[in-house]
């Protein structure tokens, strides 16, 4: 018989939804993904921000791939570093958002996972 999840206080609600915005610059989708599992269930502000968090990972992974097979008609030379760096920028201010304890949404984010 398992116990059940103790709730995040605060700011461990605010640190684990900033983690969850941050950790896509190292860990891509699973870096949210994890914090979505595990920290999610204990806290719904977590739950949110690290599901915002993959839809944008999904979101930046599918611009990313588009711009490397456009590269081959020289436009995705320009549009990867566009998408990357404006990728981890987004993801910086989510992470300095949530930190905040503010409900950060991506922009241009399609929002698949729920």
């Amino acid at each position: 018989m398992s116990t059940p999840a103790q709730p995040l206080s605060e700011s461990d609600s605010r640190l684990w939804a900033m983690l969850a915005h941050l950790s896509g610059i190292v860990l891509l989708i699973v870096g949210p993904l994890i914090v979505m599992l595990v920290q999610g269930p204990k806290d719904a502000f977590v739950k949110k921000q690290a599901t915002e968090a993959l839809n944008w990972q999904i979101v930046v992974g599918i611009g990313i791939m588009i711009s490397f097979v456009l590269t081959f008609v020289v436009i995705g030379a320009l549009l990867l570093p566009i998408v990357w760096i404006g990728g981890i920028v987004f993801m910086i201010i989510g992470g300095i958002k949530a930190n905040q304890g503010e409900d950060y949404r991506y922009p241009f984010n399609w929002r698949i996972v729920k």
